[in-house]
């Protein structure tokens, strides 16, 4: 079959029954649904399931126990499985972008260009005007590991209609928590490591892979805690450094932590930077009374990227 390109991330495609996110995990699946009826958002599921080794069986097990069909499907592709690159936007037509971009990445990647999927995000100009280039969002996998995870739904029974990237998962998250004319910092981590966004208007300005994972936050000794939240702290303050350079204009609000013991990180993170930093509470803007388990810090340090998938929305023409 056609390899469905990674612009599906971005197309305006409306799916009014909303989207069903299925995320696979190290050894496990996790499913996450979100009604929405005008601005209220509830969370229908939101669940992780242990199989071990995850595959097409165990895929095709869920789908029957879970009893999920007919729905509108999107996955998330991991940390390892991607590239995402900051680049300078080519001054081409729209139509010669993606060309463009494509030329312009072939030597970052390490497969050929040739055998790459490739799409581009767009990062909004500001509104006050700048001296500085347009950026833009280059996203490339291989083309190999694209028709392997459709190859994997496929057994299974599941029609992919999207495949996402956490970058954009969490963006649909901090969207929810953004305030007017202000920027927001999302600082979140999960098995494959941190992950902090910068978004305004609901739109990505600027995201950072920290390489500390939610695990290594939990370790039993307190010294090798201590040196993973000075990284931190570190890695967070050269962020909001760099967003302050590129968009000076565009205050941060705050910084919201998702993490294990996300308190003990938040409060620390507090007293280190000058930035109002709190810990993510999803409850503030979705009801998640039929998933109790959305209130336990850890359970949604790892279901947050599945969650955010399924918040994917048409998004407005920038």
């Amino acid at each position: 079959m056609k390899i469905p390109l990674i612009s599906t991330l971005f197309k305006t495609k409306s799916h009014e029954a909303g989207w069903f996110a299925i995320g696979l995990g190290a050894h496990g699946i996790y499913l996450a649904q979100v009604r929405q009826a005008g601005t209220s958002l509830s969370v229908l599921r939101c669940e992780y399931h242990e199989t071990g080794e995850v595959s097409a069986a165990q895929l095709d097990n869920i789908r029957h126990s879970a009893n999920i069909d007919k729905n509108n499907f999107t996955t998330l592709l991991s940390s390892g499985d991607y590239q995402m690159l900051l680049v300078d936007a080519p001054n081409v037509p729209v139509n010669e972008l993606k060309t463009a971009i494509r030329w312009k990445i072939k030597d970052d990647l390490n497969y050929h260009i040739d055998d790459a999927t490739v799409d581009v995000l767009q990062i909004p100009a500001s509104k006050y005007g700048s001296d500085r280039v347009q950026s833009i969002y280059a996203i490339a996998a291989s083309n190999e590991t694209i028709q392997k995870r459709i190859a994997l739904f496929e057994q299974a029974k599941i029609k992919l209609s999207v495949i996402d990237i956490p970058e954009m998962a969490q963006r649909n998250i901090a969207a929810l928590f953004e305030q007017d004319d202000r920027a927001l910092a999302l600082l979140a981590f999960d098995d494959n490591g941190g992950l902090i966004t910068f978004t305004s208007r609901g739109e990505l300005l600027l995201a950072r892979r920290i390489e500390i994972t939610a695990g290594q936050l939990q370790d039993a000794n307190d010294q090798l805690r201590q040196q993973y939240r000075d990284r931190i702290e570190l890695e967070l303050q050269r962020s909001l450094d760099y967003f302050d350079r590129q968009y000076n204009h565009l205050p941060v609000s705050r910084v919201l932590v998702c993490a294990p013991d996300d308190d003990s990180l938040a409060n620390f993170l507090a007293a280190a930077v000058e930035v109002k930093v709190e810990r993510l509470e999803l409850s503030q803007v979705m009801d998640i009374s039929k998933v109790p388990a959305l209130a336990d810090s850890e359970f949604v340090a790892h279901v947050l990227p599945a969650l955010g998938a399924a918040l994917r929305q048409e998004r407005r023409a920038l």
